[in-house]
């Protein structure tokens, strides 16, 4: 460095001094007040003021605040007012015509009912021309005794259990002299033998005492007699005694409810509204045609839908097997190539008598059974 550069340099230091704002010795200075600007900011902060300081939020501290929110917002949804519930609906006039609300479509009225059970058993006659009761029988007497036994079991097994039973006791008279133990055994393969040899021997008691021996041709009369009720005394009237009236039993009722022909589950009301529908001299002679239409073909758990000779007429077609094939290896009795239930069929009847009783071998049974009309069984 020449000396000129080096007289300059002293000059030029202390210029750039001046332009950072400070003279040689602004270093020094500015080193000696930082101290006591710490210290003053210090001083500053312990100061209390008007407002203290945030302090930051631990992770404990935060989910204990969540934790309180939480609770608080849950009770003021529970002291919030519960929201009455929707008025319901007002009750509809009848159970019809709730059905055909929520189907859409208008009550059937009594005239159509009315021509669409005539139309069923008008089909029904030509498919059931030899319909008949399917109990043996030669007499009043004989078909009361029989209709009280089918309770809770076949008219089969009570057609192969009567030949025996009137051969011993031909009449109320000889019946009402028997000894319990001796009908018992002769009834007991019908089942509930105990109970069922009790109702026999107090049934003919009465007709030995009240009725000349003769059974009475009125429902007032005989549902008065023990064992007897509306079913077995409209079974009696109807073939023995030709006065019209509707046998309802399981049968019955299950396909009346089928073809919506009715709604009602109680005997005595299926009873008076089937009535209505159809004309009085045609009550006996329907309620064969629909106890064998529903012992053939419209069974209660699988009806052969697709064998069904009247399915165009029916309303519920489908619920049971619509293949043909199918359908026709669940058919009973003549309809499926076997024998009937009477030992004795009617001359018309198209199918095989039904075989006499094969033995006499002791059949299960209880001591106890409720009277023949009160049970729903095979039988009627």
């Amino acid at each position: 460095m020449s000396e000129q550069e080096a007289a300059a340099a002293p000059a030029r230091k202390a210029a750039a001094g001046k332009a950072a704002g400070g003279t040689g010795t602004a270093k020094a200075v500015k080193a000696a007040g930082k101290a006591p600007a710490a210290k003053r900011a210090t001083a500053a902060k312990k100061a209390p003021t008007g407002k203290a300081p945030a302090k930051k939020a631990t992770p404990a501290k935060k989910a204990t605040e969540a934790k309180a929110a939480s609770a608080k917002k849950t009770s003021a949804k529970k002291a919030a007012p519960v929201k009455a519930p929707a008025k319901a609906p007002a009750k509809a006039a009848s159970k019809k015509a709730a059905a055909a609300k929520a189907s859409g479509s208008k009550p059937e009225s009594q005239a159509a009912r009315a021509k669409r059970a005539a139309r069923i058993n008008s089909a029904l006659a030509e498919v059931y021309y030899y319909a008949h009761p399917e109990l043996d029988f030669e007499n009043p007497f004989g078909l009361l005794v029989a209709t009280v036994l089918s309770a809770q079991t076949t008219d089969l097994r009570v057609n192969q259990t009567t030949p025996a039973l009137f051969a011993a006791y031909p009449t109320p008279e000889d019946m009402a002299a028997a000894d319990p133990e001796a009908l018992e055994e002769l009834i007991r393969p019908t089942g509930f033998f105990r109970s069922k040899a009790k109702s026999l021997l107090g049934l003919s008691a009465a007709l030995r005492d009240d009725h000349g021996g003769e059974v009475p041709g009125s429902v007032d009369e005989l549902v008065k007699l023990p064992g007897v009720g509306r079913k077995t005394a409209f079974v009696v009237l109807g073939n023995a005694f030709g006065v019209p009236g509707l046998t309802v039993d399981t049968h019955f009722g299950r396909l009346v409810r089928r073809w919506k022909l009715t709604e009602q589950t109680d005997a005595v009301k299926v009873e008076q509204e089937i009535d209505d529908l159809l004309p009085e001299s045609e009550w006996t002679m329907f309620s064969h045609r629909t106890i064998f239409h529903g012992r053939r073909v419209c069974h209660s758990r699988k009806p052969a839908c697709g064998a069904c000779p009247i399915a165009e007429l029916c309303p519920s077609y489908g619920e049971g097997e619509t293949d043909p094939e199918k359908a026709k290896k669940l058919l009973k009795y003549e309809m499926g190539g076997q024998p009937g239930q009477r030992l004795k069929p009617p001359a018309d009847y198209p199918g095989r008598p039904a075989p006499p009783l094969p033995s006499r071998a002791p059949a299960t049974g209880s001591d106890s059974t409720p009277d023949a009309d009160s049970v729903t069984g095979a039988a009627r």
